[in-house]
């Protein structure tokens, strides 16, 4: 985690607080060693940005990994859905592949 790399976005979010990409890439920036705070970021960006599509691939696979599969469920479809309305395919694509791995791995527990 690169702490000069976050005061930045942090700073970007302050100077942009209506680009969601500044706190998309804070919820990235925290994702591997912080998921917790990666959770807080997501959920903001659910919140005040729900047609931000590329965050639910990453929320979606982030509460999976927090063991919240019914949360993740529930993001994986609604990107599903916004990707199909936006008529972005290849995310769409993205999407579906992981869902169907996860519904795939949930076929295991």
């Amino acid at each position: 985690m690169n702490q000069e790399r976050i005061q930045q976005l942090l700073q970007f979010v302050q100077d942009e607080p209506g680009e969601p990409f500044n706190v998309y890439a804070l919820g990235m920036e925290y994702l591997t060693e912080n998921p917790s705070q990666a959770q807080h970021y997501f959920e903001r960006l659910l919140t005040d940005h729900p047609q931000y599509l590329p965050t639910y691939y990453h929320a979606a696979q982030l509460y999976t990994d927090l063991g919240n599969r019914d949360r993740a469920a529930e993001l994986y479809d609604f990107g599903l859905l916004l990707a199909k309305q936006q008529g972005n395919v290849k995310t769409f694509d993205e999407l579906n592949r992981a869902f169907r791995s996860f519904k795939d791995d949930e076929d295991d527990l």
